[in-house]
């Protein structure tokens, strides 16, 4: 590449609004909204909740199961505070935990019924670890030089360690775009994110914790059909993190449609398609190849294997978060088969 070649553009373009719900279907949405109640040097408070909505062949929607918490994390990611409102010491035993692995770990250990059963809730436990670890980018938002600011509130470990991204993805190997500069630096200008809500489907999403100050928002939706007459479940999945900005609106930073065919017996997964929307780095779109792998595995073993197959600069942490979420698939198809929580 010489000097007059402008440099390659990462993908910018927003899949919002959210389809129409199809009819006969189960979406599941899912949101954790962080923000700074007390200043950006101060704890941040998480706020999760996931929604189960099925929908009849007569375009008729209820909701079968929702789930929340609230909690408070430091810069190190350790959890200070967090509860769920219908069931306020269920989540006591993770108080102290950092996350992070770790963290999904001890939410196994701890809660593994959550798991078992594939309950909304756990879906946004197991995301609290990677919005942990993004969400200080609404900071460069909202007030540039606070990430670099952190560094007289943590441990010079936590720190350097916050600081030195190279190899944890695909986009971020070494020698890549995304490592040079200071954090947040050296994105592109920021892609408008859209509006998750479609006009003509108000019921589509959950309701969303709303503010107009620094937040940062990771939200999810699957919707699960069935075709019958082929024995297949069809997924169709977006995947986005994304903040207010100062101007007005929201901005994101990593945005994935994901389509996948399951056979409805097996629950072998036939095909997946990941399609990048909006990323953070000319170089991530090419993670997406390594996807392919996960062709043949079947949807209960699909949080292991992405961990297996696409670890490190082999795949994109946002892009497994998408995939990891699969495996609650085959629960939501049951849902949708009984018509029960």
């Amino acid at each position: 590449m010489n000097d007059m070649t402008p440099p390659p553009i990462a993908p910018r373009d927003t899949a919002n609004p959210a389809p129409l719900r199809p009819a006969n279907s189960i979406r599941r949405t899912s949101s954790i909204d962080v923000d700074w109640p007390d200043g950006p040097l101060n704890p941040r408070r998480f706020i999760g909740r996931a929604r189960d909505y099925l929908t009849s062949q007569e375009g008729v929607g209820r909701t079968l199961a929702e789930a929340e918490y609230d909690a408070r994390l430091d810069f190190s990611r350790s959890i200070l505070a967090i509860t769920a409102p219908n069931s306020p010491d269920l989540l006591s035993g993770l108080v102290g935990g950092r996350a992070g692995n770790h963290l999904r770990l001890q939410i196994a250990e701890t809660l593994p019924e959550l798991i078992e059963t594939a309950d909304p809730l756990y879906l946004v436990l197991d995301d609290m670890s990677g919005v942990a670890l993004v969400s200080n980018w609404a900071l460069t938002q909202w007030f540039p030089g606070a990430a670099e600011k952190m560094r007289d509130f943590l441990p010079p470990e936590h720190f350097a360690k916050m600081m030195d991204r190279t190899n944890v993805c695909w986009g971020l190997q070494e020698g890549n775009s995304g490592l040079q500069g200071s954090l947040g630096a050296n994105l592109h200008e920021p892609a408008d994110a859209g509006e998750l809500r479609n006009p003509s489907d108000p019921e589509g999403w959950h309701a969303f914790n709303e503010t107009e100050k620094a937040c940062f928002r990771r939200a999810r939706r699957i919707d699960v059909t069935r075709n019958d007459d082929a024995g297949e479940i069809l997924i169709d999945s977006c995947f986005q993190d994304s903040t207010t900005s100062p101007q007005g609106g929201r901005v994101a930073v990593h945005e994935y449609l994901l389509r996948a065919v399951a056979d409805a017996r097996t629950l072998e997964i036939k095909s997946i398609t990941p399609e990048p929307r909006i990323l953070p780095f000319w170089e991530c779109p090419g993670a997406v190849a390594n996807v392919q792998k996960l062709v043949g595995s079947t949807l209960p073993q699909i949080r292991s294997n992405v961990l297996d197959l696409l670890r490190g600069p082999a795949g994109c942490t946002h892009l497994n978060d998408a995939l990891r979420a699969l495996a609650e698939v085959p629960r939501l198809a049951e849902k949708l088969e009984t018509g029960t929580p």
